[in-house]
């Protein structure tokens, strides 16, 4: 009988393209894993949370990069946030686990969500087409994020830079979300 292997890829692996003043592309090796503040233990878990990363858990709808620049908390409600980082192997849920030291529950999410970077002078142009929140910087600054839809499927948003937006969507659906979003580029171009 023949052996065979499973290898994990993320759907989108290897999309990169560039348009006219947009560059969109899937992260390489992204890692997601939740974080859940135990009731009762939401103090002990922000502690573990800013020892570990050197920044605090920001409030709900917002996010931070870690001290070192290599991790970004996104806070989703009062006892959710997401850990993003780069990470190339799918053990990426104990290595925050072993990082705050059993003080919140963590959960690996990486295969459930596909990511996109959308960024340049007329990304925030081509969201604004399928995104029914005001992407503005003074209405969305650097670092807020938004749980929306976008052609009708679920999307959390979140806003990296003055130009530059990380997607995250179901990976059930990836295709179709990129799909819509390269189409608004192509309509808005």
């Amino acid at each position: 009988m023949p052996e065979f292997t499973l290898t994990s890829a993320p759907p989108l692996a290897g999309y990169d393209q560039s348009f006219d003043g947009v560059k969109l592309g899937a992260p390489v090796d992204l890692a997601i894993v939740s974080i859940a503040l135990p009731l009762g233990g939401e103090v002990a878990a922000e502690k573990a949370i800013k020892s570990a990363y050197g920044a605090a858990l920001p409030a709900p709808g917002k996010s931070v990069l870690s001290k070192d620049g290599l991790a970004r908390l996104v806070r989703l409600s009062s006892d959710a946030a997401f850990v993003i980082f780069t990470h190339a192997t799918p053990d990426a849920e104990p290595h925050v686990a072993e990082k705050l030291k059993g003080a919140a529950y963590t959960t690996d999410q990486t295969d459930v969500w596909s990511a996109l970077e959308i960024s340049g002078a007329k990304a925030r142009t081509a969201l604004e087409r399928i995104c029914p929140i005001d992407l503005h910087a003074d209405a969305f600054a650097d670092g807020d994020a938004a749980r929306t839809s976008m052609e009708h499927l679920g999307t959390l948003i979140i806003r990296t830079g003055g130009d530059a937006f990380l997607l995250l969507s179901a990976s059930s659906s990836a295709k179709s979300f990129l799909h819509a979003v390269e189409t608004s580029i192509h309509n808005t171009a």
